[in-house]
């Protein structure tokens, strides 16, 4: 039987940390309808707590899209979960999408908090998301600098608390395919819960690895990929939608993968992004 990978899209928010890639938001609606046309199973809107603007898009786009998941983006702050959940309460599907720092440099340096009180407030804050949201997902930003011991303990902490997808994102686009999937089983044998739940990867492209990284992950067990369309995103920008789909598509006899996505409309999608 196929393994089956997650398509997350999240053009429309970390798309947007593009330089030249802002939307406005009938453009955002027409590009999401396209996605949600090309088979995407979970569209990133937005990061609802950033401005207004977002907040409305991400608004507008859950009340219109029905097959497709829309999931919101929220620091691990209540404020931005309350904004979150506000967006997307009226979706079809709605997801909420917490993160928080995970490395040392991250925790000392950005936010000035020890390791216990990172895993304390990422308990907290996806226990609050799931008070709102049956489908929450925690995100450990700069994962690939982070300890695989502190991973695991923290991972079970908001799979308990109600996480049921855990990304682990290659956020500086630092890592290489074979230290990713090395990293991700390392993962694996130290967590108890974390192959109860989706394992989503989200990889940048800084050295020109997000592609293959995010298709080392897969072997590693990952089964949602967080990508763009066109690869646009922060810096050298991410993971791009139509490399992964046709990687899985045309060398299927060597990955054993396949996605939802019907391909006919990733050439349409891209022009029209």
């Amino acid at each position: 039987m196929s393994k089956i990978i997650k398509i997350f899209d999240t053009t429309l928010r970390d798309g947007e940390q593009s330089p030249g890639c802002s939307m406005n938001i009938r453009e955002k609606l027409l590009l999401t309808k396209q996605l949600e046309k090309m088979g995407v199973d979970i569209i990133e809107a937005g990061f609802p707590a950033s401005s207004d603007g977002d907040f409305k898009s991400v608004q507008m786009i859950s009340n219109e899209i029905k097959d497709s998941t829309i999931a919101a983006l929220a620091r691990a702050v209540k404020d931005d979960i309350d904004r979150a959940w506000e967006a997307v309460k009226g979706a079809a599907k709605p997801r909420i999408h917490v993160f928080m720092a995970t490395s040392d440099i991250h925790m000392k340096y950005k936010l000035k908090m020890e390791p216990e009180e990172v895993i304390k407030r990422s308990e907290e804050m996806v226990k609050y998301a799931a008070s709102f949201c049956e489908d929450v997902e925690f995100s450990a930003e700069d994962a690939t600098r982070s300890e695989p011991e502190f991973l695991a303990e923290i991972f079970d902490r908001v799979i308990e608390a109600g996480a049921k997808v855990i990304n682990i994102p290659d956020t500086v686009g630092y890592t290489t395919p074979d230290e990713f999937y090395d990293f991700i089983m390392d993962i694996r044998k130290r967590s108890e819960h974390l192959d109860s739940v989706e394992i989503s990867v989200h990889c940048h492209n800084d050295l020109g690895l997000g592609v293959a990284n995010t298709l080392a992950a897969a072997r590693a067990g990952a089964t949602q990929f967080e990508c763009t369309v066109n690869g646009i995103g922060e810096r050298a920008g991410n993971a791009a939608l139509e490399e992964l789909v046709m990687a899985m598509n045309v060398r299927y006899d060597d990955y054993g993968f396949k996605s939802n996505i019907n391909t006919k409309e990733i050439m349409k999608t891209s022009n029209l992004l």
